[in-house]
């Protein structure tokens, strides 16, 4: 059986139809080529407690791979690293670290992403930027390294 992953696009543009959802549909691809069991992205307005919330709920239904687009930037209302934050157990610093460095060979504003990684329970969750180049340019690490720390957070030996 596959794991299971859920996209969620954070954004109050596109929570209330006003802007199109291009990220999150781009991660929804990559995990379904990589075999993750991925249902259409969710989208939730900004803000810590609606990140929050739907990573809770994802988690609930068994997503063992999370990902986040958009809001992680530093617009008043970019609080997915925040809400992430409340969530997550472990953090793993260094998936967010690469994701930024790849992201400096596009775009010096890389830079300003604050997204996060880490482990809650046995499900890993990643933030990525809304823009679909960062989600792009993101996706092939995360499904790089996702079996390896799925595996892992199920008490797997290190390859």
């Amino acid at each position: 059986m596959s794991p299971a992953a859920r996209v969620i696009t954070v954004s109050d543009r596109s929570s209330a139809g006003l802007r199109a959802d291009e990220g999150g549909p781009l991660a929804v691809a990559a995990l379904r080529a990589a075999g993750f069991d991925c249902p259409d992205a969710i989208i939730v307005p900004d803000g810590a407690d609606a990140v929050k919330d739907a990573l809770r709920a994802a988690c609930a239904a068994g997503a063992r791979l999370i990902v986040t687009t958009g809001g992680t930037g530093l617009s008043p209302r970019d609080q997915t690293p925040e809400g992430t934050d409340r969530v997550i157990e472990r953090a793993l610093p260094g998936i967010a670290e690469e994701l930024r460095r790849r992201g400096l060979d596009e775009t010096p504003a890389a830079m300003l992403s604050r997204g996060r990684a880490g482990v809650v329970g046995d499900a890993l969750i990643v933030n990525l930027p809304g823009s679909p180049r960062a989600v792009a340019s993101g996706m092939p690490l995360i499904v790089t390294i996702a079996p390896h720390a799925l595996a892992q957070l199920d008490g797997g030996d290190h390859a």
